[in-house]
């Protein structure tokens, strides 16, 4: 059995909170794409926890969690990850947590080159984390990055490649944005300070995943991000720099030769988004404060506050169709509970002519959000463990966002902790 978990909307729609509870079913998880860019927040009997690099399946005991080939792996924050696990009593073994060879190290240059850049762009900027994304996926497509493998080397092939990319990388370091150049030792030991203790974790995770599938091993692959910050299908250029579609994940994950037998998308009853780019359905004033403060939207990478609105019929409605979902997990639900009245985006005006469909580029930036009022239950429904258990208006909303998104809603999450959910018949 393989199954993808993805995002439907910009991030942040409870990945990791799914993965944490999905993965009791399953023997490995792997994480497929990104960085540190983005977190998982999971809340569960050992604690509330954070990931940025570490899949959400870390925290399931008895499962082997993989690091996948189309990772950008930040070693010096990976290890950061790793400490705060530790000390709260999660324990991680080579047998538990497996790095790709073939995934690409974000080096501190990359981090500067993002921040040096952000810092150009002025007013103009993407709404980057600073956290070298952008840049290491550039080095990595031309050829000019560290793998992870790359730490087996001898000293002296080590120094070599590294002079060879700090001469072409200073070039826009200290002629282009006119900063002190990057040095080499410092680079090097940065290297073996952070890398050398993560070398019993890395192996060829093809050969593994092969043979896990071979012996009848259910994995579930987990994306960071979501469908509108995809490279390709995303809100260009305020993206992502890799892909979270779900048709990616055998790829990213080291195995592209396998297909997948379930793809189960995740969105939040309402929208955040955290950067910048355009975001059709966002509350201002009050009403977004009043969101915001109710869900505790603030980004789990950065701290900053996610920009909210409404649930946005258009935009969830092209995410399950280009991450090709079987099913959904509509996560958040008990946030709603503080309206009277829910404000539900469910078609775009661009230029005076009304839309279903979500469109890109220049039109994207001009649509605005048509909204309609559905009611609401204002009661808590954080105790509800069956959909019978809801208000009616709850349960009125959950089929208004099925039919709307044409896709079966299977899972609800009426909160933060691992059994405030229910499954839909």
């Amino acid at each position: 059995m393989l199954t993808a978990i993805t995002g439907i909307n910009w991030g942040d729609e409870g990945k990791g909170r799914m993965v944490d509870l999905l993965s009791r079913e399953y023997d490995v998880i792997v994480r497929y794409q990104g960085g540190n860019n983005a977190g998982h927040t999971v809340v569960n009997d050992k604690g509330k926890f954070i990931l940025n690099l570490l899949p959400s399946g870390i925290l399931r005991d008895g499962t082997v969690n993989v690091m996948g080939t189309g990772m950008v792996i930040d070693i010096e924050h990976l290890a950061g990850e790793m400490k705060r696990l530790t000390d709260k009593g999660i324990v991680i073994t080579p047998d538990s947590l497996k790095i790709s060879d073939r995934a690409t190290i974000c080096m501190p240059y990359n981090k500067l080159l993002d921040i040096l850049e952000e810092e150009r762009l002025a007013d103009k900027k993407f709404g980057s984390t600073r956290r070298g994304i952008a840049p290491i996926y550039s080095d990595k497509y031309m050829k000019k990055s560290f793998r992870m493998g790359d730490l087996f080397e001898t000293p002296e092939v080590l120094r070599e490649k590294m002079e060879g990319i700090l001469e072409w990388k200073n070039l826009l370091v200290e002629k282009g944005y006119g900063h002190a150049p990057v040095d080499v030792d410092e680079m090097l030991e940065w290297l073996h300070t952070y890398g050398d203790p993560l070398k019993p974790f890395i192996c060829d995770c093809t050969d593994y995943l092969t043979e896990a599938h071979e012996a009848g091993k259910k994995i579930l692959f987990e994306a960071q991000l979501g469908a509108l910050r995809d490279i390709d299908y995303g809100i260009y250029p305020y993206t992502s720099s890799s892909s979270n579609i779900a048709a990616f994940a055998p790829v990213g994950a080291g195995v592209p030769g396998l297909k997948l037998d379930c793809v189960i998308g995740i969105m939040k009853a309402y929208s955040s988004c955290v950067g910048e780019g355009p975001f059709t359905c966002e509350l201002f004033g009050k009403a977004g404060d009043m969101l915001r403060e109710a869900g505790g939207e603030y980004g789990a990478a950065t701290g900053r506050p996610r920009r909210v609105g409404g649930f946005d019929v258009p935009a969830s409605r092209y995410g399950v169709r280009v991450q090709g979902a079987d099913c959904l997990a509509l996560t958040k639900l008990d946030v709603l509970s503080v309206y009277d009245e829910i404000p539900v985006c469910v078609q775009y005006d661009i230029d005076g002519e009304l839309t279903d469909r979500f469109p890109s580029g220049t039109r994207l930036n001009k649509a605005k959000p048509v909204y309609i009022n559905l009611p609401g239950w204002h009661c808590d429904i954080s105790g509800c463990r069956s959909f019978g258990d809801l208000p009616k208006a709850a349960q009125d909303y959950i089929l208004f966002i099925q039919k709307a998104v044409d896709c079966k809603i299977r899972y609800v999450s009426v909160g933060a902790e691992r059994d405030q959910y229910f499954e839909m018949n």
